[in-house]
């Protein structure tokens, strides 16, 4: 028979950080019973090279956890999530850089990791909740749906635009509405060793940054070196491999213009580079598939939204169409830059996300 206090049992997912740490130390103040749990997620046998990986893939973030967990007096755990997390984040990773598309790797941990399979254990051993320390807010709508509104700076909505209606009625965030600062007292007053942790900035399987070493190391396959082209087709140059570039990128092209120029299209059926001008880059419409509905089932005519079209992006004014097969088209009042295929397209209305979905 489940045991429980009267506001239920919690599991908190914790990376190691300041963030997840707070939420759990919030969450045991409110009155929840409180589990911590550290996911394992490396891929690495060698404890060497596990030490080695940053954020929530190295062997220091279990440790963090523990101690922050015997601070507050709540039991943690490390759960075995290597499979999930090759599956439905590395090697879709790998295959949308190859297909010349730049994926968005921490959506979908997100979505299949940190929500599916995380919530799917913990309900087999009988909580009621998860709890992550995302900057975010869910509430109930008029309707009855569920959605996550857009919360102070450090908001990350964005990055949890796929969760579906079960996961947000099963989902806690302590943190949301709060600030950076703070979650970092609140954790200094409780004595947390995490309370001035860093944040960690990179993608966790790949700390150096270096997307395409890590690609051609982990399928065993070298870069293809093909052609940059201009918009008319002529012919530039050499790249060093499609995995090495995205759209609007303007380092590192090797290319000398007399005058900056930017990567505007990938090819991967040609293995070209197409190479343009800013203003090549700047486009009113996007088109997006994969679409989750999160403050509607779907709409069957235009809406007015605010529009990101990346992480950092602040939002932009637009009206949403819906479109055959579950595509949505979005048209910006003003234009946008650098739209990049496989990157998340999130539509907010009213300060809740209504829908997001996958770049065309």
């Amino acid at each position: 028979m489940r045991t429980q206090t009267a506001a239920g049992t919690v599991v908190v997912g914790m990376s190691g950080g300041v963030d997840s740490s707070a939420a759990a130390l919030l969450l045991k103040e409110q009155g929840y019973r409180v589990i911590g749990a550290t996911m394992q997620i490396w891929q690495e046998e060698d404890p060497e090279e596990i030490s080695g990986n940053g954020g929530c893939c190295g062997l220091s973030a279990v440790d963090d956890a523990r101690r922050v967990c015997e601070t507050i007096g709540i039991p943690h755990y490390v759960m075995n999530f290597r499979r999930e997390f090759r599956e439905n984040v590395i090697d879709y990773f790998v295959l949308e850089y190859r297909c010349g598309r730049t994926p968005n790797p921490c959506i979908a941990c997100n979505r299949y990791v940190k929500w599916e399979a995380l919530l799917k254990r913990s309900m087999e051993i009988g909580a009621d909740y998860i709890a992550t320390g995302h900057y975010a807010k869910i509430v109930r709508l008029a309707n009855g749906r569920k959605t996550i509104l857009r919360e102070g700076r450090k908001d990350q909505s964005y990055a949890l635009y796929n969760l579906t209606q079960e996961q947000l009625s099963r989902t806690l965030f302590p943190v949301g509405g709060l600030e950076k600062e703070e979650v970092r007292r609140l954790a200094e007053k409780a004595g947390l060793p995490v309370a001035h942790k860093p944040d960690s900035q990179e993608i966790c399987f790949v700390p150096d940054q270096d997307y395409a070493g890590f690609i051609r190391e982990y399928t065993g396959e070298e870069d293809i070196p093909g052609n940059y082209v201009d918009i008319s087709g002529k012919v530039l140059g050499k790249h060093r491999g499609i995995t090495h570039y995205t759209i609007g990128q303007r380092k590192r092209l090797g290319l000398s213009m007399g005058h900056p120029v930017f990567v505007t299209k990938i090819d991967p059926d040609r293995n070209e580079i197409v190479i343009g001008e800013n203003e090549d880059l700047l486009s009113c419409e996007v088109t997006a598939g994969n679409v989750n509905w999160m403050a509607e089932e779907g709409i069957t005519e235009p809406v007015r939204v605010t529009g990101k079209i990346r992480y950092n992006h602040a939002g932009s004014p637009a009206t949403l169409f819906p479109e055959e097969n579950g595509v949505i088209r979005c048209l910006f009042d003003e234009p946008q830059r650098a739209a990049t295929p496989g990157q998340a397209a999130v539509f907010y209305r009213d300060g809740g996300i209504l829908c997001g979905g996958t770049i065309l």
